[in-house]
């Protein structure tokens, strides 16, 4: 049987809450960092963020794989959380949850990230997968305003 788990990351980000929040809800910002893979590309975002609105995106890895994740955006509180479900493409019928929480700490922004409900048989490493995207939104929020 499967043993729900859930990963939480903590991460500073020098950018500015409102940047941040941005960089979740703007798809042309979330194109620029979304996946894990350094390499990868985003080939299509759309975003309805509100509470009971969806969300999905679509990205190539380097090995030419395409991934698409989706979801309903449960809680939505502009600037400072957000908190939706998640789902694979690829993995039908199992679904986890996402929250998002930032504030402002000195001079910038603490996120809490917890991604909870994993079960044990999917494919994905999940705390890898997000540190290695939250690399990329860092290098996205040093550039952007």
């Amino acid at each position: 049987m499967p043993h729900p788990q859930s990963i939480q990351i903590e991460r500073y980000f020098t950018a500015q809450p409102d940047a941040v929040w941005r960089a979740w809800t703007d798809p042309a910002i979330v194109s620029r960092w979304f996946g894990s893979d350094p390499a990868g590309k985003v080939l299509a975002v759309q975003l309805d963020v509100r509470s009971g609105g969806r969300f999905e995106v679509s990205f190539r890895d380097s090995s030419g794989t395409e991934h698409t994740c989706n979801g309903v955006y449960v809680e939505v509180e502009p600037g400072s959380k957000l908190r939706f479900s998640w789902n694979w493409k690829s993995e039908p019928g199992i679904e986890s949850m996402v929250a998002v929480r930032l504030k402002p700490e000195g001079g910038g922004t603490h996120m809490h990230f917890e991604h909870a409900r994993l079960v044990d048989g999917s494919a994905h490493d999940y705390a890898a997968g997000w540190r290695r995207t939250f690399e990329k939104l860092a290098s996205v929020l040093s550039v952007t305003p």
